[in-house]
């Protein structure tokens, strides 16, 4: 609640932060680090939680979706975590939204072979869409 969010890739601001999601280069859920961005990061969600049966490579969204989501969701709705509102909930968020960010992020295509039509409305893309152009010669992101 009383969080300050910075963004940066700076390797000594990051550390000195108490969470730090999608830069770093690190997996460590102790340290709260949820970074993807590794070439030997092959999480998925029934690798953290095998009572679940998504295959889908994590990203960072997703890693932070995995330890925190019912957490989340039960505060949220007044219900027991582990309870069976939070958990179909859970379920079908990830299922139908968080998943879709996952294989956006990873790169993993929908389907096998060329694609019929692109897909330019999806989350990423919109978000993506916020992010400056990489040849944009102010490249502060904080500026909208």
């Amino acid at each position: 609640q009383d969080a300050e969010i910075v963004r940066t890739r700076d390797p000594q601001l990051l550390a000195r932060c108490d969470v730090v999601v999608d830069v770093g280069g690190e997996y460590d859920p102790e340290r709260h680090r949820y970074d993807h961005h590794q070439r030997s990061f092959t999480e998925s969600m029934r690798s953290l939680r095998p009572d679940k049966p998504w295959s889908t490579k994590l990203s960072s969204a997703g890693l932070v979706y995995c330890h925190f989501g019912s957490q989340i969701l039960a505060g949220l709705l007044g219900q027991p975590e582990d309870g069976p509102v939070v958990t179909a909930l859970y379920d079908k968020l990830y299922e139908n939204f968080v998943e879709e960010i996952d294989a956006m992020d990873n790169g993993i295509a929908p389907a096998p072979g060329e694609p019929r039509y692109a897909l330019s409305t999806t989350l990423s893309a919109r978000v993506g869409h916020l992010n400056p152009r990489w040849n944009d010669p102010d490249q502060d992101t904080e500026v909208g």
